[in-house]
């Protein structure tokens, strides 16, 4: 009779843990198709106001440069002589009226160092985008693995409800039978109590968590999520330190680039800016007194006595030493933080296998025998207790060890994104 028991619990204990793989709650594959963490970060590429922010700052750098390569528009002069005077003078009588044209003319490559200052001012917005955008998918994939992780953990609170009331059925039949003390009764029932409530606390958190990611990608979720995402583990076969990784690409270097290249070409435009512009106005002056028409051709230049330059040129050799100086302390900061977040990934991917492996299996071989040793009388209520409390935190590990493991993955991916090409122009 024992031995049937123990198989019937056993066969019954197997149940329930596959049906906490599932979920009571998830939606089967028949009613709306799996919403996958690609759809949720295109979703929320195309809706985030920062995204707008970034394409708005590219079209102002590109109308920048178009603005950079036009040319200085001409000015209409005007001018009347000897007006107003005494004698001959008196009134317009004998007036000279000129009109013409001050064409500038740009000298020293004005023109071109505007342009090569606009060209790396539109690189360095293309790369914020690409910041963003590498942001956009960081902060939805950290939503969507909660959202997931949040899911499991209602299906482990669940299945440890159903487990906490067979334990309190199983107390009450004991209690019945004048084989244990109402006292086990009494302390099963304060386990099914607070398995329920616990069950009601992680549903709430999976609603908020759902919440958030709806919110963050501008619709609400229809599908259910992809579970299979917290069990993507790296191989085991991978020991000793990560190879390093080349961060000449990734986007944080190739910003303090491109910062230094807009300081370079400040200093080309501020030795440009240096050298004299040109005035030239050509015109045509008609003289009063004998109402005949004469061609007129100026010539101006400033003279730099004030402001020749010197110092727009020092502020700006200054701000590209600056530039560069930040972009040795970026390569620095960047290899440091790759380093760093590879280490928590391979160290998070290791407690993540040994939590949802052996150590999972353990607990559940445990609570197993636990449930068939106290139904059979072979073992005491706080056996029980202890088992299932264990297999409880245990599974709650798991899946906080699987989370932790794709939020780091997330990280590296993050810090080792690499720029687009056109942040190398």
């Amino acid at each position: 009779m024992h031995r049937i028991l123990a198989a019937m619990l056993a066969a019954a204990s197997c149940a329930t843990m596959a049906h906490a793989q599932v979920g009571p709650s998830a939606p089967s594959a028949q009613d709306a198709p799996v919403y996958t963490l690609d759809q949720a970060v295109s979703a929320a590429g195309g809706s985030a106001p920062a995204a707008e922010a970034a394409t708005a700052a590219i079209d102002a750098a590109r109308a920048g440069r178009t603005v950079a390569g036009l040319r200085p528009n001409p000015v209409v002069q005007g001018q009347v002589e000897n007006v107003m005077g005494s004698g001959p003078y008196r009134g317009v009588r004998s007036a000279e009226s000129t009109v013409g044209f001050a064409i500038p003319i740009e000298l020293g490559g004005k023109r071109g160092a505007r342009v090569a200052v606009a060209n790396a001012q539109l690189s360095r917005a293309e790369i914020q985008a690409a910041i963003i955008a590498a942001d956009v998918r960081l902060q939805v994939t950290q939503l969507y693995v909660e959202a997931v992780a949040a899911d499991r953990r209602v299906a482990t609170a669940r299945d440890q409800a159903r487990i906490a009331s067979d334990a309190l059925r199983a107390a009450s039949v004991r209690v019945q039978a004048g084989r244990a003390s109402p006292l086990e009764q009494q302390r099963a029932d304060v386990a099914r109590i607070n398995a329920d409530a616990n069950v009601e606390r992680q549903v709430r958190l999976a609603e908020a968590a759902r919440a958030n990611l709806a919110r963050r990608i501008g619709r609400p979720i229809d599908g259910a999520l992809d579970d299979t995402l917290l069990d993507r583990l790296p191989g085991t076969n991978v020991y000793g330190p990560v190879a390093p990784v080349d961060t000449t690409g990734t986007l944080a270097l190739a910003a303090a680039n491109a910062d230094f290249s807009i300081a370079e070409a400040g200093v080309r435009l501020a030795r440009a800016n240096r050298v004299p512009d040109l005035n030239v106005g050509p015109a045509i002056r008609r003289l009063e007194a004998t109402n005949d028409m004469a061609a007129v051709f100026t010539v101006s230049i400033p003279i730099p006595v004030f402001n020749n330059g010197r110092a727009a040129i020092a502020q700006a050799t200054a701000q590209r030493t600056q530039a560069d100086a930040q972009r040795r302390v970026t390569a620095l900061d960047i290899e440091q933080a790759i380093t760093d977040a590879q280490a928590q990934a391979a160290n998070a991917a290791t407690t993540a296998r040994a939590a949802s492996g052996p150590a999972l299996a353990a607990a559940q071989e445990a609570a197993r025998i636990a449930r068939i040793g106290y139904r059979e009388g072979k073992f005491g209520q706080l056996e029980l207790l202890d088992a299932e409390r264990t297999l409880a935190d245990t599974r709650v590990a798991a899946i906080d060890a699987l989370a932790n493991y794709q939020n780091a993955r997330a990280q590296v991916e993050r810090l080792t994104a690499r720029a687009p090409n056109g942040g190398n122009q």
